[in-house]
């Protein structure tokens, strides 16, 4: 189905088999990204925001344009740090927003792309030496990439052999 659609809107799409079959899984990817890498650029393609926006038009952008928000709430924490950044001169770096996974919100109980909601910034978290600020929303962790069931949980010492690793 994906495939007839792209192919209907002469879009490119490959196949990514990577995990099964290494390398030569992905060839057919690289070769479609690596041509449009070296295609023309499109005039209208570019940064949501100037980075002289100030740090919360740039949120305010990512928050109602991306993610649907219709208003976006700062804990007193968030409104003192913020404070802090602008008083280092540190307004002017990009905005990474750090929010549930599950959805373009703040909330774990929201599925997808809700629209019209309030998405609350509890805190920050710099990092400077990468060029930018981290929006802290909800109650969401920074660690990235963690399952539901973590791995260890399959784990195990039988006899004198461990069983479970990958």
């Amino acid at each position: 189905m994906i495939t007839a659609w792209a192919a209907k809107r002469h879009q490119a799409l490959a196949i990514s088999d990577v995990f099964a079959r290494g390398a030569e899984g992905g060839e057919d990817l690289a070769k479609i990204v690596l041509g449009l890498a070296d295609g023309p650029v499109d005039p209208a393609a570019g940064p949501l925001y100037p980075l002289t926006d100030g740090i919360k038009q740039k949120i305010a952008k990512i928050a109602t344009t991306v993610y649907g928000a219709a208003e976006v709430r700062y804990s007193e924490k968030a409104e003192a740090q913020l404070a802090q950044y602008v008083a280092r001169g540190w307004e002017h770096l990009a905005v990474c927003m750090a929010k549930t996974p599950l959805s373009l919100s703040d909330d774990p109980k929201v599925f997808g792309r809700p629209h019209e909601f309030t998405i609350t910034i509890r805190a920050f978290k710099p990092s400077i030496g990468a060029g930018f600020l981290v929006a802290l929303t909800g109650e969401v962790m920074t660690m990235p990439g963690l399952p539901k069931i973590g791995a260890y949980e399959e784990m195990d010492v039988v006899g004198d052999r461990i069983i479970g690793l990958f």
